[in-house]
């Protein structure tokens, strides 16, 4: 396993990220455990999360999942591992949600972090993620909540998700007043398919010294060998695959996919990976294995070397949108 920097920081992680949405609602705790276990042998040390993962009725279930299997590991299994989890959403018992049980006020903050350390029976989250764009709520407050935590040491560091390149800028600029470090990361969605983020989010993300960390790498699959069911579908649940796949013209650019990829003899959703990890910024991509069967072909990706006859018709399937404010003015 490669690694590398998380943005700006000392912070070293793996160039696969081990998603774990799907731990809880499509893959029990058993299962969840040796997926784990899995990539720690493996030399995943990057493990991704959030306080809502876990199902509707169930939301903070999979950080009670990664809690339990920390616990069986001791102090030494949770120093091999960089954790993130993030806040926005509620996690009221049985739908509950009171007012100020969500977003991102420094009351909420506050209180998400405590319950999220005690699901996943840790003293410390190493990279909080601000889950969505809270627009009620000032800046300045965000960073007072997260610079007490990290006096605290409940938090090491922090990281926004799909946040658009302006928010990117003015959360940053707030941090550099305060003195603060400010986002490490961005986790946005970015694939072959969906390449939006290059317009304005990752180089507001470069400029800044965030790490881009993927997700939905595979586009709920549309990436996977969709067309001939053989994918690894990381948000399969979602249906984004099927549902992409149902729109005009957009059949026969996967078919054009699976069949160069075919050509050369190698696998759609192990390119789709390897193809994030050539992109100037990106961290790691997310993957999110319901099996061990999954996570070992994720795996392969970062073994994987794509030749320049691959990349370049990549390029011509998925063409670029360009950087703004090129793609839409002159």
């Amino acid at each position: 396993m490669e690694y590398t920097q998380l943005g700006r920081t000392g912070l070293k992680v793996s160039r696969i990220v081990l998603g774990t949405m799907n731990f809880g609602p499509h893959t029990d705790e058993t299962h969840s455990h040796a997926i784990m276990d899995a990539a720690l042998e493996a030399g995943v040390n990057f493990f991704d999360t959030s306080n809502t993962y876990g199902g509707p009725e169930h939301r903070g279930r999979t950080e009670t999942i990664i809690g339990n299997w920390l616990s069986r590991g001791g102090e030494r299994r949770r120093d091999k591992i960089v954790l993130a989890t993030k806040v926005y959403g509620h996690v009221g018992a049985n739908g509950t949600q009171w007012p100020n049980h969500d977003k991102l006020s420094a009351y909420n903050v506050r209180r998400a972090v405590d319950a999220s350390l005690k699901r996943l029976q840790t003293d410390r989250i190493d990279l909080y993620q601000f889950h969505h764009v809270d627009r009620n709520t000032p800046v300045d407050e965000i960073w007072q909540a997260l610079d007490t935590l990290v006096q605290q040491g409940k938090i090491l560091y922090a990281g926004s998700s799909n946040f658009p390149g302006w928010k990117i800028a003015q959360t940053n600029e707030a941090a550099r007043r305060r003195g603060s470090l400010g986002l490490v990361s961005e986790q946005c969605i970015y694939n072959l398919f969906e390449r939006r983020a290059e317009m304005e989010v990752i180089p507001a993300a470069q400029e800044y010294g965030l790490g881009v960390i993927p997700w939905s790498p595979l586009h709920g699959g549309l990436l996977g060998g969709i067309l001939k069911k053989d994918g690894y579908g990381t948000r399969r649940g979602s249906g984004l695959g099927a549902e992409t796949l149902a729109l005009p013209g957009v059949r026969e650019r996967i078919q054009a996919y699976e069949d160069l990829l075919d050509k050369h003899g190698l696998a759609p959703g192990e390119v789709a990976l390897a193809w994030l990890l050539t992109r100037p910024g990106v961290t790691g991509p997310i993957v999110g294995p319901r099996t061990a069967e999954q996570l070992t072909g994720a795996l392969r990706a970062a073994e994987l070397t794509l030749g320049d006859e691959v990349l370049t018709a990549l390029e011509e399937i998925f063409p670029p949108v360009g950087p703004a404010p090129e793609a839409f003015a002159w």
